[in-house]
Order: structure tokens, then C-alpha cells, then sequence
């Protein structure tokens, strides 16, 4: 039993470690290779295709060894499905590409209120007040890291808009299909990564040439930044099964928790290797954005256990129920014994 314990314990922690690795290494790959100072390989479109088709790949490979199942999804829903989800992904390479780590980051934290605003808007989603005062922290923070952050600029600044509301429609699309096809995260993505990769490979190349006047076709791949784009399609495809092992595993608030070591450690690293300015504003900014992420998380749970409560108290016998349900048994049984059928 305790064997057993201890197993649980370190799976559990497996997945969390390759999940905060995976996650922060990606990002700081792709910083190396998307920044000017370095390799300068400014595709960011295209590269999100490269971290598809190693992707689908990997989801074709599972498929065939039996390790997940290939379920049915209508063909206008992945097609659907799979432009928002380009758009998100390439809306956040191009601002890890025109913004600085610290503003990326940051950025990504303000998808919670998005999502409020959107699920309010699609399905009339009611939040409480603990719920909108962490959201109002979470904006208030971001709305202080950005006005301090010298290093952002109009098309960075877009591109960070377009990648946040497309990133938050597509948490709530992932939802609504799982709900609808009772089909996994990770079988999801195994049917949505070719087309994505076919998109992104395909459509890649001009989208980078119109958005930064540059052919890849032209560009000189050294050494180092073939090593550097196949290491950030390898973390791509760690990023996305470390997502799905985590699945379940966690509470909300653990997941939850999980993402704030991330931030933590990107915006460390941001400061570490690339320089990146942080002055007493950001810092602030930053703090306040994580506290109101982490009373956010609590309020979410608290709301949880609330309705549930609120359910098992609906749906729990009264006394009277009780009493009303012993007498209609009672009378039962009199009348079985009048027929000498008594079933006791």
C-alpha cells in the first residue's frame, strides 16, 4: 500500500516536472531562436508548423501502438477548431518574437478575465464575487506591467491582443468539444495537429514574409539553429504529453499553482539570460498579476465547493421525505400481508 503511495507520489511529480521544463525550456528555445540578437530566425508561423508535424507524428505513432483511441469529430469542427488554435499559437510566437519575456508572460495572465468575459458573453456564465474581485487584481496587474514596459510596441502589442483572445476562445472550444465527443485532450490534438501542421507549413512562409519582409528561403541555417529548432519541436511534443499526464492529476488549485512556478521561472530567466529590464513598476505589476492569479485559483475551488453543496443539499432526502417514503413502505408491506404475499 505504501509502495503504492510512493509510486502515485512520484508520478505525480514526474509529470509536474516535465510540465514546468517542458513549458519554460520551450520558451526560452524559441526566444533564442526567434531573437534578432541570436539566430535571427524570425518564422515564427513556420516554426509552429515544425512543432505540429513533429506533433502529429507523435499522435499518428500513439495511434497505431494502441496508446490512445481515434475517436469521431465532424470534419467542419476540426477544421474550425484547428484555425483558431493557429491563431493562437502563432499570435503568441509573434509576441514572444516582438515583445520582451516579461510583457509575453504577463500578457498570457490576462486569458483568465478574457475567458470570464467570453463565457459570460457564449453561455451566460455567472461569477462570484471572490471570482471578480481576483480577476479585477489580475487586471489591475497586467494593466501596471504594461504601462511600464518600455519595450512594447504596436504591432508586439496586436499580435499579444489577437494571441490572447484566440488562446481563450480556444480553451473554451477544447471544452466544449471534449463535453460534446467525450474525447481526451491528448486524442484531440492527435486529430487536429496534421491539419495544423499541413496550414502552418504550407501558409507559413508568406505569413512570415508579409509580417517581417523576410524569405526563409533565404535564410542561412547554421549549425546551432537547426540544433535549436529540432530541441524546440522535441519540447513542443514533451509540453503537450506532459499536459495531458497532468490531467487529473491535479486539483485546480495544484494546476493552478503549477502554472504560477512557470511564470516565476520564465520571467527569472527573462531577466537572467536576456537581459530583459525590470524595474520596481514591472516587478510590482508582476506581483500583483501572480497574487491575483493565486486568489483567483482559490476562488474558483471555493465557487466549486459551494455548488456542490448547494447540489447535494437539492438533491439530499428531507425529514419529511424520509417520513413519507417510511409510510408508503409500511403501507406496502400491510397490503402484501392482507394478501399473504408479504416479500419480507
Amino acid at each position: 500500500m505504501e509502495d503504492g503511495k510512493s509510486l502515485s507520489a512520484v508520478s505525480n511529480t514526474g509529470a509536474w516536472a516535465m510540465n514546468v521544463v517542458s513549458s519554460v525550456g520551450i520558451i526560452m528555445a524559441n526566444k533564442h531562436l526567434l531573437s534578432p540578437n541570436d539566430y535571427a530566425f524570425t518564422f515564427a508561423t513556420t516554426l509552429t508548423g515544425f512543432h505540429f508535424a513533429v506533433t502529429a507524428l507523435v499522435g499518428l505513432l500513439s495511434n497505431a501502438t494502441g496508446f490512445s483511441a481515434s475517436k469521431h469529430v465532424p470534419l467542419w469542427e476540426l477544421l474550425w477548431f484547428s484555425l483558431v488554435a493557429n491563431l493562437s499559437i502563432t499570435g503568441m510566437n509573434m509576441s514572444l518574437m516582438l515583445n520582451s519575456v516579461g510583457f509575453y508572460q504577463i500578457s498570457k495572465l490576462s486569458m483568465i478575465p478574457v475567458v470570464c468575459v467570453m463565457e459570460w458573453i457564449l453561455h451566460g456564465k455567472q461569477y462570484s464575487k471572490e471570482v471578480k474581485m481576483a480577476v479585477a487584481v489580475v487586471v489591475v496587474g497586467v494593466g501596471v506591467c504594461t504601462v511600464t514596459d518600455v519595450k512594447v510596441n504596436a504591432k508586439g502589442f496586436f499580435c499579444a491582443c489577437a494571441a490572447v483572445v484566440s488562446s481563450s476562445f480556444q480553451q473554451i472550444s477544447i471544452g466544449s468539444l471534449q463535453n460534446k465527443y467525450a474525447i481526451g485532450s491528448f486524442e484531440l490534438l492527435s486529430k487536429t495537429a496534421p491539419m495544423q501542421a499541413l496550414s502552418l507549413v504550407l501558409l507559413g512562409p508568406t505569413v512570415d514574409y508579409y509580417l517581417n519582409g523576410k524569405s526563409i528561403l533565404k535564410y542561412e541555417f547554421s549549425p546551432g539553429a537547426i540544433v535549436f529548432i529540432l530541441l524546440s519541436c522535441l519540447l513542443a511534443v514533451f509540453c503537450n504529453i506532459s499536459q495531458y499526464l497532468c490531467i487529473g492529476r491535479f486539483s485546480a488549485v495544484s494546476f493552478q499553482v503549477l502554472g504560477h512556478m512557470k511564470t516565476v521561472c520564465v520571467l527569472t530567466l527573462g531577466w537572467l539570460l536576456f537581459d530583459s529590464e525590470l524595474t520596481l513598476n514591472n516587478i510590482m505589476g508582476m506581483a500583483i498579476a501572480v497574487i491575483g492569479m493565486v486568489v483567483y485559483s482559490w476562488a474558483v475551488e471555493l465557487e466549486k465547493q459551494a455548488n456542490k453543496a448547494k447540489f447535494l443539499s437539492k438533491t439530499s432526502l428531507t425529514e419529511e421525505d424520509i417520513r413519507l417514503l417510511k409510510d408508503a413502505v409500511e403501507t406496502a408491506s400491510v397490503k402484501d400481508v392482507e394478501l399473504g404475499e408479504t416479500k419480507a
